[in-house]
């Protein structure tokens, strides 16, 4: 017997949380990746863009707690699939509104649609009541 035999890795909550965001994500990973060449911060970028409307790179940074060169580099890719646009503030051009393009608002409704059925199809597992709780607890670990 170790010193480490009342401890397994298994059972380690930030382990298992890590496992379970990496099979979730990569389950999602196909419907973007594959039919939209996206990364996984252009698709985060775009949801936030789709769902709360025009906004500056740092609030998405803010609100998706992405690192400010993550969302940098998605906003340069998505605006090259013309996804998105860029448009500077006139009182101060340091500064840009991000907003979808059409063809951004078409993206993000098909998505949005995929990423329900994706979840419905994940929580299908669980009761009612555990999906009430497992949401609960992970927004309350997320500080949310």
């Amino acid at each position: 017997m170790t010193k480490f035999s009342d401890f397994d890795l298994q059972d380690f909550t930030p382990f298992l949380l890590n496992i379970a965001a990496e099979a979730t994500s990569l389950g999602f990973q196909r419907h973007y990746k594959e039919k939209y060449g996206m990364l996984r911060t252009e698709w985060r970028v775009v949801f936030h863009l789709g769902q709360y409307g025009p906004m500056h790179a740092k609030e998405i940074c803010e609100r998706a707690r992405i690192h400010k060169t993550k969302v940098s580099r998605a906003v340069a890719a998505l605006e090259a699939k013309r996804y998105l646009q860029r448009k500077e503030e006139a009182k101060d051009r340091r500064h840009e509104t991000l907003s979808l393009t059409r063809r951004g608002l078409a993206v993000f409704d098909e998505l949005y649609e995929v990423a329900r059925s994706f979840d419905a199809d994940l929580m299908a597992q669980f009761t009612p009541e555990e999906r009430v709780t497992l949401k609960r607890c992970l927004a309350q670990i997320a500080n949310l």
